[in-house]
């Protein structure tokens, strides 16, 4: 057998990477399997599919910060009392966003957001709102599974969280196809995918549940000891959490915003119906080739020489060098895909009538929209690469302005193309390009600032040494000279209290 020793650091890489990948192509297949519970819908498929995007869209906001305390898990959980206090955040949370759900659903801030904001007619924004009501206990479900989630990867188990999701989506497809076949279809077509919904996150929850108590819950300590900082505050959770959660809330809301748009330029006409309609078909096709590479931030605090975990591994040590080299490899191939899949003649339309089930002339109106997330890996890789390392860092604070300038590039590009005569799934997509290249722009000039505050810290430190080096005679003669004449001083004070007492 070959050995291949310049490639064995590369190989903890690629175990750690993969199942993550697989999770996050998995979810993309999880989706269309639940486009096509509605999509096979005998009566009203297009409104149907319009208006599960949409809840489905909103209630991906709320979800969205959610997960992303996948990462504190990774980052700051080193002990039993540093989980309780991350799952009492999740809780608080997911009250929350159920509380919002609620009035989403039933008071006039829902009819404002949804049917006036979006302009469609009552119809679908019944339904939307009807089907966001029904989502509402999700979010608090996603949370708990996904800080378990964050936990197992900082120990490498990266394998049950991609087999949580795996699970996940085999079950939400399994439960498509029963309840196609039940009277839900004709009662209420939108339960078909959220229930399904509902049952796969389940299952994730209690799979990465099961493997943090099985692997992790009895090997960590109740508390945290000095050599990791001691135990993490609430307080430093949330200031870690809080800038990515900003992000990931921007990424999310990207979707109903561009909706919104799309929906409001075609005037809320039956094209806008089924512009809204092309873009949820075409968001997990055209996510599936690029999205598992949002995946590559875990990587730098995984790998991390501070991670407890990784002090107890005595193999060959993964230096930033393999990390870089190995981003590389995986943007080449994310391309390659990208352009393999959605530019090969009648490839993708294949896929949107085999798997989602729609008809030729459907998947025809995807093709554009399809090409154009072609070019998506570039920026989300830069992002992805840059964000991990700054997680290492724990200065996710400079990550904030990114997310401004997404919404207002993306706003601006909505705002400017119509103009320029794009249309349609056309504009969403594109725009959705430009606030990704904007994003990834800021979080390069954030990193371009941490790097060079590092330089000049190390410097000033290296100039401390270098002075501290070059005279230690003269602070230690001075400093003898001073104890030599405090002493004397001392003498002269004790003779004279001796002196006055006879």
């Amino acid at each position: 057998m070959v050995d291949f020793p310049s490639l064995s650091p590369y190989w903890p890489l690629i175990r750690f990477l993969v199942p993550l990948a697989i999770t996050n192509i998995a979810i993309d297949l999880g989706e269309q399997a639940l486009n096509r519970g509605i999509a096979t819908v005998k009566e009203d498929a297009i409104e149907m599919l319009a208006s599960y995007g949409l809840a489905y869209s909103l209630m991906k906001f709320f979800t969205g910060p959610m997960s992303d305390f996948k990462n504190v898990g990774l980052v700051f959980v080193n002990s039993r009392r540093d989980r309780r206090k991350a799952v009492l955040c999740m809780v608080t949370a997911g009250v929350i966003a159920f509380v919002l759900h609620i009035l989403i659903a039933y008071t006039d801030l829902g009819y404002y957001i949804i049917n006036k904001l979006h302009h469609v007619d009552d119809s679908v924004g019944g339904k939307t709102r009807k089907a966001f009501l029904y989502l509402a206990a999700f979010p608090l479900l996603d949370a708990m599974a996904w800080i378990h989630a964050g936990i197992l990867l900082k120990h490498k188990y990266s394998v049950i969280v991609g087999s949580a999701s795996i699970s996940d989506v085999v079950v939400q497809i399994v439960f498509v196809a029963i309840l196609l076949h039940s009277n839900l279809e004709c009662v209420e077509p939108l339960l078909i995918p959220i229930l399904s919904l509902y049952m796969g996150a389940l299952v994730r929850f209690t799979i990465v549940g099961l493997g943090y108590y099985c692997n992790i819950h009895d090997n960590i300590p109740d508390s945290s000891g000095l050599d990791v900082g001691g135990d993490a505050t609430i307080k430093k959770m949330l200031s870690f959490w809080w800038p990515l959660a900003l992000i990931l809330a921007t990424q999310r809301i990207s979707r109903p915003i561009v909706n919104l748009f799309v929906s409001r330029d075609l005037k809320g006409t039956a094209d806008a119906t089924e512009a809204v309609a092309v873009l949820t078909a075409t968001y997990p096709v055209g996510h599936m080739p690029y999205g598992w590479l949002t995946e590559l931030r875990a990587v730098y605090p995984a790998f991390d020489k501070n991670n407890p975990s990784n002090k107890l591994n005595a193999g060959t040590p993964v230096t930033k060098s393999h990390i870089k080299k190995f981003t590389s490899c995986c943007v080449a191939l994310s391309l390659t895909l990208c352009f393999a899949v959605f530019w090969t003649p009648n490839f993708s339309e294949k896929i949107l009538v085999d798997v989602i089930g729609v008809d030729y002339a459907f998947a025809d109106l995807c093709v554009v929209p399809l090409r154009i997330f072609s070019f998506f890996p570039v920026p989300v890789t830069a992002r992805a690469h840059l964000t991990g390392w700054l997680m290492t860092l724990k200065k996710t604070f400079v990550l904030a302005p990114s997310s401004v300038l997404r919404i207002i590039v993306l706003i601006t590009s909505l705002v400017v193309l119509p103009y320029m005569g794009v249309h349609g799934a056309t504009l969403g997509v594109g725009s959705l390009l430009a606030g990704f290249v904007g994003e990834s722009t800021m979080v390069a000039i954030a990193a371009c600032y941490v790097y060079r505050q590092q330089k000049n810290n190390e410097m000033s430190n290296d100039l401390v040494v270098e002075g501290e080096d070059a005279a230690p005679m003269s602070e230690v003669c001075s400093r003898t000279q001073m104890d030599a004449i405090e002493e004397l001083a001392e003498e002269e004070e004790e003779e004279e209290e001796q002196e006055g007492r006879q």
